[in-house]
């Protein structure tokens, strides 16, 4: 049984993808984000990355509306975000990792050195972007460092992800 204090935190989390703050998330929102990602690093939408990263919001949208989107209506309201995904996602955070990898691998590439890695301050934009704090961001993009070299991978950042939408300790 998931707790409504487990509830009520994974609802904070559903701001993230509401990126217009409409109250439900949709294509449009996936779309806002890379489309702020693009502009963020200066990238065309019609070059490769671009091109990756709208494939990839658009993998993650299908993903998450489709364990989400319980009446079908193309929107994930908040309580389908508390009662669809997390419920569903609450014991398989990996599954959520596969939702979210194509997207967050294209956003990665975005700032990525030719060794596939971010450093951290840019990893912290990119969490900017997708509207976190700045503060938050910092610390986040820091901690994801697990191995202290000053750049994030995407075997960092996924899991990490996964776990933040997830498990709300």
């Amino acid at each position: 049984m998931v707790s409504t204090e487990y509830e009520r935190r994974i609802a904070a989390r559903f701001a993230t993808f509401d990126q217009d703050g409409n109250g439900w998330i949709d294509r449009e929102d996936f779309n806002a984000a890379a489309k702020a990602l693009l502009a963020e690093f200066g990238t065309a939408a019609r070059s490769t990355k671009g091109q990756a990263l709208y494939a990839g919001a658009e993998a993650f949208w299908q993903g998450m509306a489709g364990i989400a989107d319980r009446d079908g209506d193309q929107r994930i309201t908040r309580e389908e975000f508390v009662n669809g995904a997390v419920k569903r996602l609450h014991d398989n955070p990996e599954r959520f990792a596969e939702i979210a990898r194509p997207f967050l691998h294209a956003a990665l590439d975005l700032a990525a050195a030719p060794d596939g890695t971010a450093t951290v301050e840019d990893t912290a934009r990119v969490l900017r972007v997708l509207g976190v704090h700045e503060d938050i961001a910092r610390t986040a993009a820091g901690a994801l460092d697990t191995d202290g070299d000053g750049r994030v991978g995407e075997a960092e950042i996924v899991p990490a992800v996964a776990r933040y939408f997830t498990v709300p300790e």
